[in-house]
């Protein structure tokens, strides 16, 4: 098989393709031939050995990618045969090993897929579209809100507006840059607004009943101080680097990383795969990169270039 691995921490160049030996499917597991992997922000801090999550540093070396999508051509003891020839995707957890074109997964957390539904569409729900849906479930979202979301250019961003319009609130997206708006407005917010503009909050066309922020910072206490009185912040991340510290009990801070999503995970994936199947809550894939240049999505990542979803393309043969 051939895997991108890294031996140490530190930057993109680190990420190198090398061949290792084929994997074995253990009891209960699937081995997938992978032909889409997904690619996270939370990866490339990892890779720099700058933050985990809620994990713990990974072994080294080590195979990045927790999102795959591909066909199963190998089932370990005690699974059903008939899984084998079946386009599946799963999101891998902690445990990594996605940046390949072989990826082990345990048969339960396998969900076949249609044949409507695109590798690449499917990882970016299966990890990405996950957390969308648990943040739009979270929120207490309504018909009469006002929402703002952060990052709306991005993989999350995208969906969380679809998800907003969805129910026919009011969805502005907030992104950096004209092409990032030009994305989030494709996307249903209506207003679009360029946070790199002077004075954007000013542009707000009324009072914020929820935001959705996984931003921090600047950009999030400016949402925060145009919430009315029992409006609520729904935070699940801080991509600025600040997490800020808001202390109106009148307008709620909502965090809904950890145990809020962790004990539901299985339901989440389940919901984010017929909502992208269906078309509800269709992700948006905005770059795609070969394997072996996973260290170029890396650093477009890190860069703030991309919009949407990253996902790695496994081109066969690989040398």
């Amino acid at each position: 098989m051939h895997a991108i691995r890294h031996h140490a921490f530190g930057p993109a160049d680190l990420l190198r393709l090398e061949q290792l030996p084929d994997l074995d499917p253990a009891p209960g597991q699937l081995r997938v031939a992978v032909e889409v992997a997904g690619v996270h922000l939370l990866d490339t801090s990892i890779r720099a050995g700058e933050s985990f999550g809620a994990g713990q540093a990974p072994e080294l070396p080590v195979v990045p990618g927790r999102e795959v999508a591909g066909v199963v051509d190998g089932v370990g003891d005690g699974v059903d045969e008939r899984w084998l020839g079946r386009r599946v995707v799963a999101h891998l957890g902690f445990a990594g090993g996605g940046y390949a074109d072989q990826a082990l997964v345990d048969a339960s957390r396998a969900h076949a897929l249609p044949d409507h539904l695109d590798a690449a569409t499917a990882v970016a729900a299966i990890g990405t579209g996950r957390t969308a849906a648990a943040i739009l479930e979270l929120s207490g979202l309504a018909a009469d809100d006002v929402v703002a979301v952060t990052s709306a250019a991005g993989g999350l961003g995208t969906l969380l507006l679809q998800g907003v319009r969805n129910v026919g609130a009011t969805a502005i997206g907030v992104a950096g840059g004209a092409e990032k708006v030009a994305v989030a407005a494709k996307h249903g917010a209506d207003p679009a607004l360029d946070r790199r503009t002077p004075g954007w909050a000013d542009e707000l066309p009324a009072p914020l009943t929820l935001v959705l922020d996984g931003v921090g910072g600047e950009v999030g206490q400016a949402l925060y101080d145009r919430l009315v009185v029992g409006g609520r912040l729904v935070r699940y991340g801080w991509a600025s680097g600040i997490q800020n510290a808001y202390d109106d009990p009148a307008r709620p801070v909502v965090d809904v990383l950890g145990p809020p999503i962790m004990s539901r995970l299985a339901e989440f994936e389940r919901l984010a795969l017929a909502a992208a199947a269906d078309g509800e809550r269709v992700p948006y894939v905005g770059a795609a990169f070969p394997l072996a240049d996973a260290a170029g999505a890396h650093r477009a990542l890190e860069s703030g270039a991309t919009t949407g979803k990253v996902v790695l393309l496994v081109e066969r043969p690989l040398s």
